[in-house]
């Protein structure tokens, strides 16, 4: 059984996430460090290694606005995890209620393949794609506050924004030829 966005009335002044981490490394500090940092509304974090959710105390489930991914890029079965689990996924939630949130991308002798994978996954269902920092509390806090920002638009709570409109603006994008990096630019700064 897939998860629906839609299939509940969300409840007032409320904003639920589901942080779905299949090494629940980091997201227990993450989700206290969201709930410390909204004041202005009640945010509700749901917590799971993976999708699908069961299906006991489905009825009473909340509705998730916001559905956001972990992956360490230091694991490739965390990146494994996360698009097993896409399919689990309405495609309702592809319209501003999906993110994604990368640990480990500053660490140089990781596989580019898997971040290049991350970037492809994230482009192709324009979803925001957040580097986060994991081992200090100021990275942890960052990190809560982008998901909070999404968060609040992807359920509702700012006024003229929708979650599709926030999706086009922090969307991931991958350049088409993949060597672009290496490509001679020195040809542009001339006058």
């Amino acid at each position: 059984m897939s998860l629906k966005p839609f299939n509940k009335l969300p409840e007032l002044n409320t904003a639920n996430v589901l942080l779905v981490e299949n090494e629940a490394l980091f997201q227990e500090k993450l989700a206290d460090a969201i709930v410390l940092l909204e004041n202005n509304v009640n945010v509700k974090v749901r917590l799971a290694r993976s999708l699908p959710l069961p299906l006991e105390n489905a009825e009473n489930r909340p509705r998730i606005d916001l559905v956001a991914f972990i992956v360490h890029l230091n694991s490739e079965q965390s990146l494994l995890s996360a698009e097993a689990s896409l399919k689990h996924l309405d495609s309702g939630y592809f319209l501003g209620k999906v993110c994604f949130l990368v640990t480990g991308a500053r660490c140089g002798t990781l596989p580019y393949e898997r971040l290049t994978s991350l970037k492809k996954m994230a482009a192709t269902l324009n979803s925001p794609l957040l580097m986060t920092e994991d081992k200090t509390a100021e990275g942890v806090n960052a990190a809560a506050q982008r998901v909070l920002a999404v968060l609040r638009v992807a359920a509702g709570l700012v006024p003229t924004a929708t979650g599709l409109s926030l999706s086009s603006l922090t969307r991931c994008t991958v350049a088409k030829d993949p060597d672009w990096q290496n490509e001679d630019r020195s040809h542009l700064n001339q006058p």
